[in-house]
């Protein structure tokens, strides 16, 4: 039985080597783009940080000025109302004011402002450098750069629903190649599993590159399964639909005719709300103060203001550190007396709905802060590797020749 158990799987096994390899060919450019612009912008806040760092650094002189005086500071020089804050509390960072002057369109304009001169360093629609370069980075990401050519490359859809097509397409090959890939390995090096966990630096190039293609991919499998299995989630409706039913997290789409008011908010938006008539007259401090004696951890504040007296106010608390996790802790706060009218705590979700709303968390890495995103940035340059390596393991066998039998040799009689 054991001959006919092995012939099969070397049959099956031959069928999963060709998905892989085909998989692999097809989406191989592409999966290096995408994984190459994902690995850098797996540290986009550190590097928008560092090289915009008079954005979001101050120097710490004396004591920072109450946030009222900020805000009351503020819509005098810009002439507009604060509709949003993000606060920290860390001595040396600005915080950040969104501000919208009345009757305009959109999310408005967030401030950078030093907390201890009420100074404005900083507006988030001045273009930078930086800026420029991780917004192309982006792009080639989520839509292959076509999303920034202008004229339409198809009549039946435009170039960035194009570009979201052919990232879906590549990203659930790449996740076909990783699932074949664990079939291929795992049977294949359960006995010699010691082996297969090195590299022989000491071997030709070949193995070399082999072993690298190989043991780089087990190793960071897991992570490349979950940014694979998240990734057509921006891609295809039916994914992100099937994704939210998965993990309890699908609500109905808003009738036609109705307002999006009426539907409950995503606890992870940052929804800015029209400003309508005056803002409330409410006390930031205060707010700040009640927050933190509902939220007692460590963490980033932003607030939403209500654009009427009578509306709630809308809090989320971020939590920072090395280890932090992702998901914010929602507050809607009384606009009255600040009592707590509802509050949706992350740790108090099912754990399936924690999974399904830490999509967006679960596919760039911070999922646990700098530690899950240090994984993930190796992870995803092991990634952008294996189209290279792996495109070099079948050349290599295809330029192997077959070795050609030499002719028997007719025996010659012996002489009597």
């Amino acid at each position: 039985m054991e001959p006919k158990k092995s012939t099969a799987w070397k049959s099956v096994r031959n069928i999963f080597d060709q998905i892989h390899l085909y998989a692999g060919l097809i989406s191989g450019l592409v999966v290096i783009a995408v994984c190459l612009s994902g690995t850098i912008y797996v540290y986009n806040t550190e590097i928008r940080e560092f090289m915009d760092s008079e954005l979001y650094f101050v120097e710490a002189s004396g004591n920072r000025m109450s946030p009222d005086q900020l805000k009351s500071e503020l819509e005098v020089a810009a002439a507009s109302n604060v509709v949003a804050v993000m606060w920290n509390e860390e001595a040396d960072r600005s915080v950040q004011f969104t501000l919208k002057k009345e009757g305009e369109e959109g999310r408005g304009s967030t401030y950078y402002v030093n907390p201890y001169t009420a100074e404005i360093i900083g507006n988030s629609s001045d273009k930078t450098a930086t800026g420029e370069f991780m917004g192309y980075m982006f792009s080639l990401h989520r839509w292959f750069l076509l999303d920034r050519i202008e004229t339409p490359i198809l009549e039946s859809m435009g170039n960035r629903d194009l570009g979201r097509f052919i990232n879906g397409v590549t990203t659930l090959l790449f996740l076909l190649g990783v699932i074949t890939g664990i079939v291929i390995w795992v049977p294949n090096k359960v006995k010699s599993w010691k082996q297969g966990l090195k590299i022989k630096w000491s071997g030709n190039w070949k193995r070399v590159n082999h072993d690298l293609h190989n043991t780089l991919a087990f190793y960071s499998m897991i992570f490349l399964f979950i940014m694979g299995a998240t990734g057509p989630f921006w891609s295809y409706e039916w994914y992100r639909e099937g994704w939210q039913k998965t993990w309890d997290t699908y609500q109905e789409p808003t009738p036609k005719g109705e307002t999006a008011g009426k539907q409950k908010p995503e606890p992870i938006a940052e929804i800015i709300e029209t400003v309508e008539n005056n803002p409330a007259e409410l006390s930031l401090e205060d707010i700040f103060a009640r927050t933190n004696e509902e939220l007692s951890y460590e963490g980033n504040i932003r607030v939403s203001l209500p654009s009427k007296a009578t509306d709630p106010i809308s809090v989320s608390k971020y939590r920072t550190g090395f280890f932090a996790r992702s998901g914010s802790d929602q507050l809607t706060l009384s606009s009255t007396d600040l009592s707590v009218v509802e509050a949706n705590l992350f740790s108090d979700l099912p754990w399936r709905q924690q999974v399904g709303r830490s999509i967006k968390s679960l596919h760039v890495g911070d999922i646990f802060g700098q530690f899950s995103k240090f994984l993930w940035f190796v992870a995803c340059l092991i990634a952008t590797s294996l189209p290279i390596t792996g495109t070099l393991i079948w050349w290599n066998k295809r330029k192997k020749k077959p070795t050609k039998k030499r002719p028997a040799q007719p025996r010659v009689a012996e002489m009597a």
